[in-house]
C-alpha cells in the first residue's frame, strides 16, 4: 500500500495556509469592524447576516464580532457560525446540494423572517406537483422586468435552471462569471447535473478500496472547486475543501516513493493477477453505474441537430425523500467503519514499536489523539444528521448530549443552506450616497461589490471582505433587518477612517476623504450583467426604491434608529496607551500595510512564506534530501573483498560532497 507521508504534510501545510488567509484577512478589517466579546443584544441581532453581527462598541469601528476560526475549524465553512440564533451561512457548494435546484443557487436566500417560515425545501418547486413553474413562463435570461420592483413577482425558475441566475446574483462575482452567465441555457443545466454527480454520487468513492476510484473522486472535486474559484469570490471556502481532499492522495501518486517509476515488471502470481482483473472490472462497473444513473435520473438526451444535450429530472420529491432516508444512516455507518479502521491501523503500528519508553510515549499519544478524534466524530454526527430528520432522531443519545455540552464552542457546524433563489427580477444592490447640501449627491463606491457599471468585477480570493458581503445580504430586505447598517451610516457621517478603509483601502479614493458628508442616504437598485456587445459596460441597473432615508448627525430619524437597535454610545471612547515598544511597532506595521488592498497583501504574504520555504529547501543538508532516494539500509551486504577494495576510492570520491552526483554514481556502479 502506498504511503501517506507527503499527503499528510500537504494537508497540514494547507490547513496552516487557510488559517493564515483567514486571520490575515481579518487583520486588515479589525480596526473598522471593531472587536467585542459576547453576544449582541437581541435588538441588535441581524437575522439576515451570515458574517457580521452588528453591535455599537466603544471603538471607532462598526462593533463587529470577528471570529475567523469558525471559518476554518470544526466541521463547517462558516466564518461566523450563527448570527442572531439563526443558521443562515454556508458553504457555496455543500454536500447536500439537492437544494441547489430547489433553492436555485448556492448563495441566495430570501432571508429574515420569511425564510424562517419556510421548510428547507419549498415543495411548490418540485417535479410531479401541480402548479410547478413552466420553463416558457420565465423572463429572458438576465433581462429586467418591465418595471423593476413594481410589477408582479417573477415566476420561480424550473429545476436545473439555477446557474442561469447564480453567476449574476452571487455575492461577489468575478470577471469570469460574466462569461459563464452568457453560456447557453442547456450548458447551465448540464453543469447543475454535473454538480449533483460530483457532490452527491462521487463522495462515497472517498472510501472505495480501489485506489484509482479515490483518485478519480479527488480530481472531480478539484475540478468543481477550481471552477467555483474562477467564477466566484468565496474567499478561503473552496481552498479549505481542496485541502480536505488531499487525504485521498498517497505518496506513490505524488512521486514520493522511490523507484516506483523505474521498477522492472516482474511476473505476478495468478491470485494477484485475478485480484487486479476483478478490481478493474469493479472500477468499470462503478463508472458505468454513475453514467447510467446520471442519464436515467436526469433524462439526458443528445440533440444532434442542434448540437445540445437536454436534461430534466425524472424523479419526484417523495422519491428523493425516500432515497435520502434510505442512504443517510448507512453513510453514518460508513464513517464509523472508516474511523474504526484507522484506529485499528494505528493500534497495529503501535504494536510494532520497539522499546518500552517509545512504546509508552506512543500509547499516550494514541490515547489522547484517538479519544479526541472519536469525540469530534460523535459531535459532528449531530449537525450532519440534520439533513434527514429520521436519522437525526435515531442517533445515539450520547452523541446528542456531547454535542449539546460543547455546542457553544462551535467545534462542528451544520450548513445553513440558502433556501430561495434571489435576483430573479434582477440582482438587488444597495448604493450609498453622500452630500454636503442635501441636493447634490455623490455615490460611495465600495472596493468589491457591484456599483460602477463600467468597473469589472474584482478577484479577491482568498480575502473575505465582510462589509461587501454584508451589503449583499442587506439588499435582500429592509434596512431594519440589518441594524449594523445604521451604525455604518453613523460612522460615515462621523468620518471614522477605520470604517472608511473598509469601503476604500486607499482613503484618497473615497469621495469624502477631505470632509465627512453632511447627509448620507441609500438607494436600492436592480443590477444585471450587461449583454455581449455593450462596450465598456459590465453591468446594467435600474432604480427600485429608497433603502435608507437621508439623515445627518443629530437627525431625529437616525437617533430613533440607534436607540431602537441599542446602538447609542453610552460613554466616550477610551484612549489606550501606546507607550510600549511592542504597541508602537504594531501600530507602525498596521499604518504601513493599511493602504494596501487585502488580496494583494494576502498573496504577498503567501509568496513570502513560499520564498522562505524555498530557501530552507536549498539550505537543507544534502544528506537529508538524498536519504529517501538512496537508502543504505535496504542494500544487500557486499562481499568483504569488494567492500575493502572500494573503500578508499569511495571515501575519496565522497569526501568533497557527501551527496554529489559522482558519489552516487560510484555507489550505483558497485
Amino acid at each position: 500500500m502506498a504511503g501517506s507521508r507527503l499527503p499528510r504534510q500537504l494537508f497540514l501545510q494547507g490547513v496552516a495556509a487557510v488559517f493564515m488567509f483567514a486571520f490575515a484577512s481579518l487583520y486588515t478589517q479589525i480596526p473598522g469592524e471593531g472587536t467585542q466579546g459576547g453576544t449582541p443584544p437581541a435588538s441588535a441581532r441581524d437575522p439576515m447576516s451570515s458574517f457580521l453581527c452588528a453591535r455599537h462598541s466603544r471603538s471607532p469601528g462598526l462593533g463587529v464580532r470577528a471570529r475567523p476560526w469558525r471559518g476554518v475549524g470544526g466541521g463547517g465553512s462558516c466564518p461566523a457560525g450563527r448570527c442572531g440564533g439563526r443558521k443562515v451561512c454556508g458553504d457555496p457548494f455543500p454536500v447536500r446540494l439537492w437544494t441547489l435546484t430547489w433553492g436555485g443557487g448556492q448563495n441566495s436566500e430570501r432571508g429574515g423572517r420569511e425564510a424562517s417560515s419556510q421548510t428547507w425545501w419549498d415543495r411548490d418547486w418540485l417535479p410531479g406537483r401541480a402548479g410547478g413553474p413552466a420553463e416558457a413562463s420565465l423572463p429572458p435570461q438576465g433581462g429586467p422586468p418591465g418595471q423593476a420592483g413594481r410589477g408582479p413577482a417573477p415566476r420561480r425558475p424550473p429545476l436545473l435552471a439555477a446557474l442561469t441566475y447564480h453567476y449574476e446574483t452571487q455575492c461577489l462575482p468575478t470577471p469570469a462569471a460574466w462569461f459563464a452567465h452568457h453560456l447557453p441555457v442547456w450548458l447551465h443545466k448540464l453543469s447543475v447535473v454535473a454538480t449533483f454527480l460530483i457532490e452527491i454520487a462521487v463522495p462515497p468513492l472517498f472510501f472505495a478500496p480501489i485506489r484509482r476510484l479515490r483518485l478519480a473522486a479527488f480530481y472531480s472535486q478539484v475540478l468543481l472547486q477550481v471552477l467555483i474559484i474562477i467564477t466566484g469570490n468565496y474567499n478561503f471556502f473552496n481552498l479549505m475543501t481542496l485541502v480536505l481532499t488531499t487525504a485521498l492522495l498517497d505518496d506513490q501518486h505524488l512521486a514520493a516513493e522511490p523507484g516506483h517509476g523505474s521498477r522492472k515488471k516482474t511476473a505476478t502470481s495468478w491470485p494477484k493477477a485475478l485480484l487486479a482483473t476483478l478490481s478493474l472490472l469493479l472500477e468499470l462497473a462503478v463508472y458505468g453505474l454513475l453514467a447510467y444513473g446520471t442519464v436515467h435520473y436526469f433524462g439526458l438526451e443528445v440533440d444532434w441537430q442542434q448540437r445540445t444535450i437536454h436534461s430534466r429530472t425524472t424523479f419526484t420529491f417523495h422519491q428523493f425523500s425516500q432515497w435520502l432516508k434510505t442512504l443517510t444512516l448507512p453513510t453514518v455507518w460508513l464513517g464509523v467503519a472508516s474511523l474504526v479502521w484507522e484506529l485499528l491501523s494505528a493500534l497495529w503500528r503501535w504494536t510494532q514499536v520497539r522499546g518500552w519508553l517509545r512504546k509508552l510515549s506512543a500509547v499516550v499519544q494514541l490515547s489522547l489523539v484517538g479519544t479526541a478524534t472519536v469525540a469530534l466524530f460523535l459531535i459532528s454526527l449531530v449537525p450532519y444528521s440534520y439533513v434527514e430528520p429520521g436519522t437525526h432522531g435515531r442517533l445515539w443519545t450520547g452523541a446528542h448530549r456531547l454535542f449539546g455540552a460543547v455546542e457553544h464552542l462551535q467545534l462542528a457546524n451544520s450548513y445553513g443552506l440558502f433556501r430561495r433563489m434571489t435576483g430573479l427580477g434582477g440582482r438587488p444592490e444597495v448604493v450609498l450616497e453622500g452630500s454636503y447640501d442635501g441636493h447634490h449627491w455623490t455615490e460611495i463606491e465600495f472596493m468589491y461589490k457591484p456599483g460602477n457599471l463600467s468597473r469589472p468585477p474584482p478577484v479577491v480570493v482568498p480575502h473575505q471582505p465582510r462589509l461587501d458581503w454584508q451589503m449583499w445580504f442587506a439588499a435582500l430586505g429592509p434596512h431594519t433587518h440589518s441594524p449594523w447598517f445604521t451604525s455604518l451610516v453613523l460612522r460615515l457621517l462621523q468620518g471614522k477612517e477605520p470604517v472608511i478603509r473598509l469601503v476604500q483601502s486607499q482613503v484618497a479614493r473615497y469621495p469624502f476623504h477631505k470632509q465627512p458628508p453632511t447627509y448620507v442616504r441609500a438607494q436600492r437598485y436592480k443590477y444585471w450583467f450587461s449583454q455581449p456587445g455593450e462596450q465598456g459596460q459590465w453591468w446594467r441597473r435600474q432604480w427600485v426604491e429608497e433603502f435608507f432615508p437621508s439623515v445627518s448627525l443629530g437627525d431625529p430619524t437616525l437617533e430613533t434608529l440607534l436607540r431602537q437597535f441599542g446602538l447609542q454610545e453610552k460613554s466616550p471612547p477610551r484612549t489606550r496607551s501606546a507607550n510600549s515598544t511592542l504597541a508602537q511597532a504594531l501600530h507602525w506595521t498596521r499604518s504601513q500595510l493599511s493602504p494596501l488592498e487585502a488580496p494583494a497583501l494576502l498573496w504577498g504574504l503567501l509568496m513570502a512564506v513560499g520564498a522562505v520555504r524555498f530557501v530552507q529547501a536549498l539550505l537543507a543538508p544534502c544528506s537529508l534530501r538524498s536519504s529517501p532516494l538512496a537508502p543504505v539500509s535496504g542494500e544487500k551486504r557486499r562481499p568483504a573483498s569488494q567492500k575493502d577494495s572500494g573503500a578508499a576510492s569511495e571515501q575519496a570520491t565522497a569526501a568533497p560532497n557527501p551527496c554529489s552526483s559522482s558519489s552516487r554514481t560510484t555507489r550505483r556502479k558497485k
